[in-house]
């Protein structure tokens, strides 16, 4: 098992951590890591380890077996041995800007309340796709609304639940095409403003900035068709 230390706190650049096991693909396995892996539309991290004696670029992190998180090398070079220490390095500048649309794409989904059917976050855009008849007319009041929500520069939180109490509210779950996972017996959500006065809460096991003004500006994309009753909505990070 590794733990996630980027769920403890999403803006840890480097740590320290073990080798506990390599993947049958070449994949590094760490007793703990800050490198992200892929999964709900968020991509996997990349950037590097360090060791006495060595160094792996990263590629990206995947879920591997029993609960483990395995860094993938951008190419095929010595890996640190089984219980090697080993120092991480997060391409932090990449990850912030996933970190930057992924609450980008949670204020979208406030700002068209409609249900979500599948999403994309990218270090300069991310998108999703709404369960949404007719495209919206405005699209300048769409962009003005998400930008006011960034400007109020809201707190993004998160607190657990069980999967009971999820299961009591399933109004909480936006997403009709990824499912929070179950089987830990509580579920992490992602809360944006204050208890009492939430703008959005939502299951999600990504990473997110401390508060909305961090995002910067938003600019809205295309929307496009995906079919009878699919919308594509996309946003830009304008920096």
């Amino acid at each position: 098992m590794t733990h996630p230390e980027f769920r403890d706190d999403a803006y840890l650049r480097e740590a320290p951590a073990r080798v506990i096991a390599h993947t049958p693909e070449g994949g590094v396995v760490l007793d703990k890591t800050i490198f992200y892996a892929q999964g709900g539309g968020q991509p996997g991290d990349s950037g590097k380890l360090e060791w006495r004696g060595g160094a792996l670029e990263i590629a990206t992190a995947v879920k591997a077996e029993e609960d483990g998180i395995a860094l993938v090398p951008a190419s095929a070079n010595a890996l640190p041995q089984v219980g090697q220490e080993v120092m991480q390095f997060l391409d932090w500048e990449r990850r912030h800007r996933h970190m930057r649309v992924h609450t980008g794409l949670h204020l979208l989904s406030v700002v068209l309340p409609f249900p979500v059917t599948g999403g994309q976050i990218g270090a300069e855009k991310g998108r999703l796709d709404f369960a949404m008849p007719d495209a919206p007319e405005d699209r300048d009041a769409i962009e003005a609304e998400l930008n006011a929500l960034i400007d109020d520069d809201l707190r993004v939180h998160e607190f657990w639940i069980t999967e009971e109490e999820l299961d009591a509210h399933p109004e909480l779950i936006k997403t009709m095409s990824v499912q929070p996972p179950r089987g830990a017996g509580r579920i992490r959500l992602v809360a944006i403003g204050e208890e009492g006065q939430l703008v959005d809460l939502q299951p999600c096991g990504g990473t997110h900035v401390a508060r909305t003004g961090e995002i910067g500006r938003l600019r809205l994309g295309k929307i496009e068709n995906k079919g009878r009753q699919n919308r594509r909505v996309n946003i830009h990070l304008d920096n």
